[in-house]
């Protein structure tokens, strides 16, 4: 039977990673296999558990104890739930908790850029991608749209962030994904390698070689700096989204959309 705690005293320390430990600190807590993330809403609690996530602690308004969260929590036996009413947690918190559900989970040992990748045919990499919203709509896109693994440069924003998890609608606990040094691993485990840019060497994505490449990694850049030089000369190839009324580039979370879609398995 899971142990109901009532909130008394939004100081006390157990309650600090919901309340007091920013994003980075959760992360670095107890780096690099022990550090903590929080999930939020019980679909997306569900997923994370799904995936081997190691739930420590809930926080929840006291009506989803019986009601929404009551199969998590029984599935979790011993695992503490912290509560107390929506103004109190609101109070803890800094905002509403619109979804009523946070779970303070451990954070999973991440697996090798051969095992993601070992039967992929199509991967995302993102590379140096620094806004939390974008990282959570390239994965749901690349999970909806037939992308088999994400690789994430050092550089690229976590996918654990609060709100990249809230965006991707739990899809980063759906979609296989590691962090990668260099695209060279991909190039030596088969995979050309196609750099979106904006060049005068590039090709359409429409490109008819693009979509008959058998393994093929889509490398999607930084929101305002692109890619690296480095990257985009590394690469088999640049790939450019023809353009309409004077625009020259989508958002990159749109621009991996409409990759992910035109350079599919068909």
């Amino acid at each position: 039977m899971a142990e109901i705690i009532e909130i008394k005293e939004l100081s006390a320390p157990e309650l600090e990673p919901f309340a007091k430990l920013t994003e980075v600190q959760l992360r670095r807590r107890t780096e690099p296999e022990k550090g903590l993330f929080i999930a939020e809403s019980t679909k997306v609690i569900e997923y994370a558990l799904n995936f081997g996530c190691e739930p420590l602690a809930f926080l929840m308004e006291r009506r989803h104890i019986a009601g929404q969260a009551s199969k998590i929590i029984a599935a979790c036996k011993g695992v503490p739930v912290y509560t107390a009413d929506s103004e109190v947690l609101a109070g803890l918190t800094g905002f509403e908790l619109t979804r009523g559900v946070l779970c303070a989970m451990r954070r999973p040992k991440l697996p090798t850029v051969q095992e993601v990748c070992r039967n992929a045919r199509r991967i995302a990499v993102l590379e140096g991608l620094a806004d939390p919203t974008n990282v959570g709509a390239v994965f749901r896109s690349a999970a909806a749209l037939g992308i088999d693994a994400v690789c994430l440069t050092d550089t690229c924003c976590d996918p654990l962030y609060r709100r990249a998890v809230r965006v991707s609608m739990g899809t980063v606990f759906q979609i296989p994904w590691t962090r990668i040094d260099s695209v060279l691993q991909l190039k030596a485990m088969g995979f050309k390698t196609a750099a979106m840019a904006l060049s005068d060497n590039s090709v359409s994505i429409e490109d008819p070689k693009l979509c008959s490449e058998e393994r093929l990694a889509i490398i999607i850049g930084n929101e305002g700096r692109g890619l690296s030089a480095e990257t985009v000369s590394s690469s088999d190839y640049t790939v450019k989204i023809p353009m309409s009324h004077g625009v020259d580039s989508l958002n990159a979370a749109s621009a991996a959309a409409v990759a992910f879609w035109q350079l599919r398995i068909r």
